[in-house]
């Protein structure tokens, strides 16, 4: 007879991506282990093979869960109603409050990505292609003129702003909601009107 799913079942998964980014994130990746996770979650380790049949399975369900949530959430911000800057403002704004109380998970994507199988990598890889030509559309629409017409240098200032946006919490780690407001307009001044417009 197959095992019926508690109610709390979804909640508890939660808790356990959570917990278990943590765990990968200051150990690494290479060295946790399912033990650990399940020591940290407070829970036995075969509760834990419950939810993940393997530390692989368990990895790819946190970035997975992060990457897709923060794309839909970041590509859902609409144009409509707003000006291309508006638009880029509102964007690097979602993308900073997204990030809010997910360094761990920011973490593990940087550093652990790679020990997934190449199939599981492309489809977390899709995720963030999505995130980076969304950017694009943006960036494209407020200059035509110039990144609309070079797409290397089009790439390059995507890949800067999502340089500054992606390292915020290396130096401000407590960062809350009206901080990681302001450094978004910040990151919007410097890339629209350069030094003199911050």
């Amino acid at each position: 007879m197959a095992r019926t799913i508690a109610k709390d079942h979804d909640e508890k998964r939660k808790q356990i991506l959570k917990t278990a980014a943590r765990v990968f994130a200051i150990d690494g990746v290479d060295r946790a282990s399912m033990s650990q996770v399940a020591e940290a979650c407070g829970i036995s380790k075969a509760n834990i093979y419950h939810y993940y049949g393997s530390k692989n399975a368990l990895l790819f369900d946190i970035l997975d869960t992060y990457l897709r949530d923060l794309k839909d959430r970041v590509c859902a911000v609409s144009a409509e109603g707003r000006s291309p800057e508006e638009h880029f403002r509102a964007t690097l704004c979602e993308i900073l409050l997204a990030y809010e109380g997910a360094d761990d998970e920011h973490r593990v994507q940087a550093s652990g990505l790679g020990a997934l199988p190449v199939e599981q990598q492309a489809v977390l890889r899709d995720y963030q292609r999505d995130l980076v030509r969304h950017m694009a559309d943006i960036l494209r629409k407020l200059a035509p003129q110039t990144l609309g017409r070079n797409a290397t240098k089009l790439r390059s200032v995507t890949m800067s702003v999502f340089g500054m946006l992606n390292w915020f919490y290396m130096w401000n780690s407590r960062a809350g909601t009206e901080e990681r407001k302001d450094y978004a307009a910040l990151v919007a001044d410097l890339t629209l009107k350069g030094l003199t417009g911050v």
